[in-house]
């Protein structure tokens, strides 16, 4: 086998095959001696139990984990067999020492290698073969599981029955655990046709029982394990007490879970025990992978679940409140794809159905005419070909998208209810006021929106340093929020213009903060973040009262036009920088094509004749002369606009609407020239080479290159400007009326 090297593991260390043991075995001890696990495979002592003590129990299970994670990945194709079904990192460990240590190595020491689990001694682990045996009475039908022999192992459990609940000294695992590991549908299947309720409830060393990992690698076989014991539905099955449906949401396996969800008692997710945090994880797993029908549906039937805690210590409000792109605001769509998407119509999401309905009636239908069954293959026939269409337009991915949207447009509408009739004092201090600010931060104007409808008393909340949401969007340059919020103070005359926060920072100290990194980063060049951090003191400063403009805050004891500048000096500096070495690089290009086209008008194809050109006739002539003049007048604009870029002064207000529209002329205009020389040429070629046309057309096509070149790198740079500048822009007023309609 070729040595691979494991870089995710040990750095340079290659996988372990037969024969390079010793070298493998001294990397992997000192990587163990760095990482201080080393007395995870040297123990001599019995690992510690879990009714011994929780805390010891955890740290010995998980340094066991990383050892054995990292045995497991640094054995070949070859050698992983070896220790498949083994559990323990020493054992592991011991095994690989025993079947692949050099003969004269394997004699040393062997008086203290000692597997002392409180069991029994080293020497009763092993067959005489010198395979481990864990399973100390019934190791033949573990063997028979591990080769997939079912035969064998169902004749084994004839004869011995009580072998199918026997753990093994370590590991603790079942047969059922070992041929679930082994992702063998069949046999587990079969095992647990023979085993009772009590059986299927067997935890391994880990706390896990066999549907921990049905849930995460065989989902037909969880389903089959709960049909034969539904008490397994509320038994958390591992240390991180995640009950079955949980496990299947954290797997992905979303099938299993909408299975599990229609057979788990609600209780179980809204047990006061855990103070709900059950039914918070499972909305909070729904939110993260967008499958929106669960946490519908539970939220309909359980809506204080807004208000619990998951695991992360977060509550699926606060979830949701980061999460934009689940909501249509949070979407950005071209012009196609927003007709598509207006064409569509969602039906109001339906409850969660018990799958196991659907199976039966298909096992109940057999179609046994003829006629009905060519009937049903041109209709899926038909209806392939429909779904292939949707798929190449994009039909299907726009259908799932606004589903998403309207799903979870439900969810929220469900969580903001339970805050009707909150007053100000509850809510602040509270989820909410987390929710809300994080609905600010990641600019999800759809949650406030929502949330404003249900309690408008919610605008009044603040954080602990005093400062409002509305200051808050500014500081995190979320534009969406705040024309949301601008809306909200032009239509209900609510004056939040002059609030300050506990350090005397006006909502214009906000805008002279630079702006968040994650905002700054979605901006192509340095001009540019300077031009939106510009436009955003000048908005600003549009609704702050004047006699504001002066204020000094106490941080940094400075107005806000002397923060801005103070915070911006490296922007500016840097925009500098990059716009005077964009516009030396054009201005040499510009004024090489200047000197260009001047000579090209005085030395025209095919020469003179008594003063004039030969082909003056020619129309393709005039073509050469026209391109010839324009590209000449272009280069030299471009080159006089980017000489008045190197000249000028470089003030912060230039950097708003001066130096932006001077380098979209001279990109335009050296842009133009460029273009308009490629036409010179390819018309100075057609007529000299007119009886040969085979040879143009390709010189043509490649003289076309430099244009797409510079269209490729350059144009939309030009169009970004363009539009900063002149466009539109990211603020607008909403004069129509009401951005929302409230409830009394």
């Amino acid at each position: 086998m070729a040595a691979t090297v494991v870089s995710s593991v040990i750095a340079n260390l290659k996988v372990l095959s037969h024969d390079n043991y010793e070298d493998w075995s001294f990397h992997f001890k000192t990587y163990l001696l760095a990482e201080d696990l080393w007395e995870v495979v040297e123990e001599t002592f019995e690992p510690p139990r879990r009714e011994d003590g929780e805390a010891e129990f955890m740290v010995w299970r998980k340094n066991n984990a990383k050892v054995l994670h990292a045995i497991q990945t640094c054995c070949g194709d070859d050698t992983y067999f070896i220790i498949r079904c083994i559990s323990s990192a020493k054992v592991a460990w011991d095994t690989l020492a025993e079947k692949l240590k050099p003969a004269d190595q394997a004699l040393e020491n062997t008086e203290d290698k000692e597997l002392n689990t409180g069991l029994t001694r080293n020497e009763e682990y092993y067959k005489t073969n010198g395979d481990f045996n864990e399973f100390l009475h019934h190791q033949p039908l573990i063997d028979a599981i591990a080769k997939g022999d079912w035969s064998s192992a169902k004749k084994y459990l004839t004869k011995h029955p009580d072998a199918i609940r026997e753990r093994g000294s370590l590991s603790g695992s079942t047969a059922l655990h070992m041929a679930v590991s082994m992702e063998n549908e069949y046999m587990a299947k079969e095992l647990v046709e023979l085993m009772t309720e009590e059986d299927l409830e067997i935890e391994d060393a880990n706390g896990a029982t066999a549907i921990t990992l049905a849930t995460l690698i065989v989902p037909e076989v969880a389903r089959c394990i709960i049909e034969k014991n539904k008490r397994l539905l509320c038994i958390p099955c591992n240390l991180q007490n995640m009950i079955p449906l949980i496990m299947a949401c954290h797997g992905g396996h979303w099938g299993l879970a909408r299975y599990l969800y229609s057979v788990t008692p609600l209780e179980a997710l809204t047990s006061t025990q855990d103070n709900c945090r059950t039914g918070a994880d499972l909305i909070s797993h729904c939110f993260s992978s967008k499958e929106l029908d669960i946490a519908l549906d539970l939220i309909q039937r359980c809506s204080n679940l807004a208000f619990a805690t998951n695991s992360i210590g977060k509550t699926p409000l606060q979830e949701l409140a980061c999460m934009p792109s689940l909501f249509f605001s949070g979407t950005r769509l071209k012009f196609w794809q927003q007709w598509i998407y207006n064409s569509i119509h969602i039906r109001h999401a339906s409850r969660i159905r018990d799958v196991r309905i659907d199976v039966q009636k298909q096992a109940n239908d057999p179609v046994n005419d003829q006629r009905d069954l060519i009937i049903r293959s041109v209709m899926a026939l038909l209806r392939g070909l429909v779904s292939n269409l949707c798929k190449l337009f994009g039909i299907d991915h726009m259908y799932k998208m606004k589903q998403i949207h309207v799903q979870s447009l439900e969810v929220l509408q469900g969580m903001c209810k339970m805050t009707e009739g909150l007053s100000l004092k509850q809510m602040q201090g509270s989820s909410v006021q987390t929710a809300l600010f994080k609905a600010v931060e990641h600019g999800n104007d759809e949650f406030l929106r929502q949330l404003f409808t249900a309690n408008i008393l919610a605008l009044g909340i603040y954080d602990e340093n005093e400062k409002g949401m509305f200051q808050f969007s500014i500081e995190c340059r979320q534009e969406k929020v705040y024309n949301f919020f601008h809306d909200f103070i032009r239509v209900m005359n609510v004056r939040t213009e002059s609030r300050v926060d506990k350090f005397n920072n006006t909502l214009l100290h906000s805008a002279a903060r630079l702006s968040p990194p994650a905002q700054l980063k979605h901006i192509q060049c340095a001009a540019l973040q300077m031009q939106r951090e510009l436009q955003w003191f000048k908005e600003v400063k549009k609704i702050v009262p004047s006699k504001f403009l002066e204020v000094v805050n106490h941080t940094d004891g400075m107005t806000a036009r002397d923060l801005f500048t103070k915070n911006h000096k490296e922007l500016a500096n840097e925009c500098e920088r990059s716009m005077k070495a964009t516009a030396t690089s054009c201005t040499v290009v510009a004024a090489l094509i200047v000197t260009i086209m001047f000579i090209a008008v005085f030395s025209v194809p095919g020469g003179s004749k008594a003063g004039f050109p030969v082909f003056l006739n020619k129309r393709i002539f005039m073509v050469f002369i026209v391109a010839d003049v324009f590209s000449f007048f272009s280069s030299t604009t471009s080159v006089v606009t980017f000489l008045g870029i190197l000249n000028s002064r470089y003030a912060e207000e230039d950097f708003r609407k001066s130096l932006p529209t001077k380098m979209m002329i001279g990109l335009f205009t050296l842009f133009s020239s460029i273009v308009t020389m490629v036409i010179a040429f390819s018309s100075t070629l057609f007529l000299m080479l007119e009886a040969k046309e085979w040879i143009v057309a390709p010189i043509i096509l490649l003289a076309s290159v430099p244009v797409v070149s510079f269209v490729w790198m350059q144009f939309s740079l030009l169009v970004e400007i363009f539009i900063s500048t002149y466009g539109a822009g990211i603020f607008f007023i909403n004069k129509k009326g009401k951005p929302w309609s409230f409830k009394s």
